[in-house]
């Protein structure tokens, strides 16, 4: 809201906030990551706050929390929370409603008895309270539960609303006055000098009304006054407006502690907490991750974090005792406790507040993390494994992909990286969410791709439980023709393999097949591997290859390939062993020619190896210095060349001509082959 507005509706006597002094002023906005270094919080005192700048936070989730239908706590879960609470350094703990049921009324003694009993180095100790209505058997049950308490605190409520008055209570105005001085006089009257009255519904009921019962509240006694929004009808401006006319007509109001409690029906609970803090309330009650009634309550984290962020400039220098360090883990506990789960867009401790998936926004983070982040995770004790929360997703840039793999420990270069993006984007565009195994997946299959001779461009597939499952494949070939077949199989990869193999220049018999999932759930992506040898016809002098110290084993190629569909994954994998397979045979075929043209010569300088050994196979030695090329240059041969007899009738130099080459030519050539074909 802006100053302007704040400034009409701010009313005559409204007290204005001091702002914090330079020596101890609030960095938060600036280095949010170092704890809000405020100044101590002032020492405890029921009705007032000697600081005029510290706002109370009163924490009500093991009570309206609890609440929340479907959410329910034990004794022993209350006090693990009200510990954690502690923690975070609210002011109120707010433990429970007695009266309801004998596990709360012990769930609430102890937490009084043991966390409102324990005193920080700094002093501090969290006041205990407990709910109640303004009945005898009530407010005796609420005070038996927090008495051993070190600042014992008793809430009693009652409706000031016509349409409660009317139809729920039953009473006229001047009844529901004397309800409220009666029940304030028998807790003094108990020892109880900590007394909060809560004024139920007195967003929608009359001002003139709620200013006298607060009134009269105050002269009976009454330490703290809660004013609540029970519903969520108020907007932020009409809440402003409802605490400042409080702070103008009602006699003894600066005696008091003024506080709020606000609901979120229309998404306003949050807002309205923070102008009624603006509007001169020193108490704010909130839950944790909002939970509470039908909507829940104001979110204790969001009003928390704003007023750390923006109390000082545009709040009057409003702070907190609150150390935010432990929002993060205290919001878990109480998901995980009270079943409550945070929906993943939730302000400050949902799991998208610092996630970045769009592109614009990665590129941006990765220049400077103040460009979409105002709050440090680090802050709220939240440790993330990227330092600028990337989340790899259909609108995730390649510079946020290349950034990924770089943490990763890959450095690939811009083609393999535009290959392993195209391949990322479809993932991307039919799974919701990449995991970092899906991404080392599309990266090792590119990285250790073979050689492209054939490329899948096109599957369908065709099965079920009546007919046989036929395969329709696309491939292109290295002479960039696409050429399809149609396969029939068992099942749908052995159809699809069947219509590969049917357009494969290499015959290969399959030797093991496996898939498994690199990811959980319906989405996850798949990785299959698959181990082929080429028929016997394929390799000259039989299958077999030497690999290491003499040992014969059969010659194997293996392939791997990773997508969201298995078929599609199974595909991929067969061709890319497939690639090894031509890319072997065909070097070895190459290899075995010039050889067979070079002649013995080349034998004693190129030893026979096996080219392409895979998994062990023995390294090419280099081949010999070769000596400075003759003046004159061979001609070319003509049909002739190969015979041994020089072409054209001349001789050329350097040595006797073989197949229009020199002796010496051919051994380079078998060398540089056989070393190419074993990288």
């Amino acid at each position: 809201m802006h100053s302007a507005l704040l400034q009409r509706v701010r009313a005559p006597g409204l007290p204005t906030a001091r702002p914090c002094s330079r020596r101890v002023r609030c960095r938060a906005a600036d280095r949010p990551e170092e704890g809000l270094r405020c100044p101590p919080r002032p020492l405890y005192i029921p009705n007032r706050i000697d600081d005029p700048n510290y706002v109370r936070i009163f924490d009500t989730t093991l009570r309206d929390g609890e609440q929340s239908p479907g959410c329910t706590l034990t004794s022993k879960e209350k006090l693990s929370i009200a510990k954690q609470l502690y923690k975070l350094g609210v002011d109120v703990i707010e433990a429970g409603f007695p009266v309801a049921s004998p596990d709360d009324f012990e769930g609430v003694r102890s937490i009084a008895q043991e966390v409102g009993n324990t005193v920080r180095d700094d002093g501090y100790v969290p006041a205990i309270c407990a709910f109640a209505r303004p009945c005898d058997s009530d407010i005796q049950r609420a005070w038996d539960a927090v008495k051993f308490a070190r600042f014992p605190r008793v809430n009693f409520f009652i409706a000031t609303s016509e349409i409660h008055m009317k139809h729920k209570l039953r009473m006229t105005g001047d009844q529901v006055t004397e309800t409220v001085v009666g029940a304030i006089r028998n807790l003094r009257a108990m020892g109880c000098t900590d007394i909060e009255f809560t004024p139920e519904d007195a967003g929608r009921s009359d001002p003139l009304f709620l200013y006298e019962v607060l009134g009269e509240a105050i002269r009976a006694g009454a330490t703290t006054l809660n004013i609540t929004d029970t519903v969520g009808w108020c907007l932020p401006h009409e809440f402003l407006s409802l605490m400042a006319g409080i702070k103008r007509n009602v006699e003894g109001v600066d005696d008091v502690v003024l506080s709020s409690h606000c609901h979120n029906d229309l998404g306003q609970a949050a807002s309205n907490t923070l102008m009624a803090a603006v509007g001169g309330a020193r108490q704010l009650e909130v839950t944790i991750n909002g939970i509470g009634e039908r909507a829940g309550n104001a979110s204790a984290e969001e009003v928390i974090m704003a007023i750390a962020l923006r109390g000082e400039r545009l709040m009057g220098g409003l702070r907190t005792g609150i150390q935010p360090v432990h929002l993060s883990a205290t919001s878990k506990m109480v998901a995980e406790y009270s079943g409550m789960m945070v929906q993943p867009h939730k302000a400050v401790v949902g799991a998208n507040a610092f996630a970045h998936e769009s592109g614009i926004h990665q590129d941006g983070m990765l220049k400077a993390r103040e460009t979409y982040e105002i709050i440090r995770p680090e802050s709220i004790g939240l440790v993330r494994d990227c330092d600028a929360g990337l989340v790899l997703g259909k609108h995730s840039g390649r510079k946020a992909l290349g950034t990924k793999l770089k943490q990763m420990g890959f450095e690939l270069p811009a083609e393999q990286l535009n290959e392993v993006f195209k391949r990322f984007k479809g993932l991307a565009d039919k799974k919701k969410s990449i995991s970092d195994e899906d991404v080392l997946a599309l990266v090792n299959e590119e990285v250790h791709a073979p050689p492209t001779i054939i490329t899948l461009v096109d599957l369908q597939v065709m099965c079920g439980s009546v007919g046989t499952p036929t395969a329709t494949v696309s491939l292109r070939g290295p002479d960039g023709v696409v050429r399809r077949a149609a396969g029939m199989g068992n099942g749908p990869v052995d159809a699809a393999y069947k219509a590969i193999e049917s357009l494969s220049p290499v015959k290969c018999k399959l030797l093991d097949y496996s898939v498994s999932s690199i990811t959980e759930g319906i989405d996850a992506l798949v990785c299959t591997r698959v181990t082929v040898k080429p028929a016997e016809e394929e390799l000259e002098g039989g299958g077999m290859a030497t690999v290491n110290q003499g040992r014969l084993a059969e010659r194997r190629f293996h392939g791997s390939g990773a997508d969201e569909d298995i078929i599609m994954s199974s595909a991929r994998a067969y061709i890319s062993a497939l690639n090894k397979a031509i890319a072997y045979l065909a070097a070895k075929k190459q290899i075995s020619t010039l050889r067979k043209a070079a002649g013995p010569a080349a034998d004693e300088t190129v030893p026979a190896v096996s080219p392409g050994t895979t998994h062990g196979a023995a390294t090419a030695p280099s081949p010999p210095p070769v000596p400075p090329p003759a003046p004159a240059p061979a001609p070319a041969a003509d049909s002739s060349a190969g015979s041994g007899k020089p072409a054209h009738g001349r001789q050329p130099s350097g040595g006797r001509a073989v197949g229009g080459r020199t002796r010496r030519g051919r051994r380079q050539l078998v060398a540089r082959a056989a070393t190419a074909e074993e990288a």
